[in-house]
């Protein structure tokens, strides 16, 4: 299985913009952030842990932007700050039977992954109006195409997302704003790797089997994608090569899903 990191020679000059990438402490979001910045932009770092967000812009050259992306602080914060490009990535994952499904995490799932990207749209795109510019890419995954047993929250925050990216570039396409959503299959990070064992519990599987037998078998590439695999697509849809490119969901997963 390859999961050696990318090389792309791939440069657009981001120079003069400013990037908001939620959960760029780690993962994609990190990968995102990382692409972006070594293209130009001046990229704040949003994490819920606030050590993951000053280490990552730290290691970008970014600022720091931590927070729960949910609360009404942080929104108001997005709203006083200048944002040409925003990347919706932060989420979390939650793999259990329909019926033992805890309706609080349920709740959770839809808060972070709907209900804050669809508030930050909000609060980011009247100055991306005035400015006559933005680019907004929500993070979505294959599972806003499909669905997987288990998944009943994620998979639902998915769906949404993929709506919203869709209305959203509606009502924008006339102001010099794109709006896309980029649709990973599995990435090689600390949300898929955490997940195992829950998965290994779910399909009644030895741990160490889980990774070939569950998650890579659907995938003809059989291999995990890397974060920077994301964060090339997201420096694409930011460019002006890409300026009548909105209200789409680009699915990168290896070949998995056909649709």
């Amino acid at each position: 299985m390859q999961t050696d990191a990318v090389k792309v020679n791939l440069r657009v000059d981001l120079t003069g913009k400013t990037a908001l990438v939620t959960g760029a402490g780690s993962g994609i979001g990190y990968g995102v952030a990382k692409v972006l910045a070594e293209n130009g932009a001046q990229v704040l770092v949003n994490d819920i842990s606030p050590e993951l967000a000053q280490e990552a812009a730290r290691q970008i050259k970014g600022r720091p932007f931590p927070g729960d992306i949910t609360s009404v602080d942080l929104i108001n914060q997005v709203k006083e700050t200048p944002i040409d490009i925003l990347v919706n990535n932060a989420g979390f994952q939650h793999v259990s039977p329909l019926e033992e499904f805890p309706p609080e995490i349920f709740r959770r799932l839809l808060e972070v992954m709907l209900v804050a990207p669809f508030l930050l749209c909000q609060a980011v795109v009247p100055g991306m109006k005035k400015r006559g510019f933005g680019r907004i890419v929500n993070i979505a995954s294959v599972h806003a195409k499909i669905a997987s047993a288990y998944k009943a929250g994620y998979v639902s925050a998915k769906h949404g997302i993929l709506g919203l990216t869709r209305v959203t570039a509606l009502e924008t396409a006339g102001f010099g704003i794109t709006v896309n959503a980029i649709c990973p299959g599995y990435v090689d990070t600390p949300l898929v790797r955490n997940q195992l064992k829950d998965l290994a519990a779910s399909h009644n599987l030895p741990p160490e089997r889980v990774l070939e037998e569950i998650i890579l078998r659907p995938v003809p590439q059989k291999r995990l994608l890397q974060p920077e695999e994301v964060g090339y697509l997201a420096l694409f849809l930011c460019s002006a090569a890409a300026s009548s490119i909105t209200a789409q969901g680009y699915t990168i997963d290896g070949g998995w899903v056909q649709i």
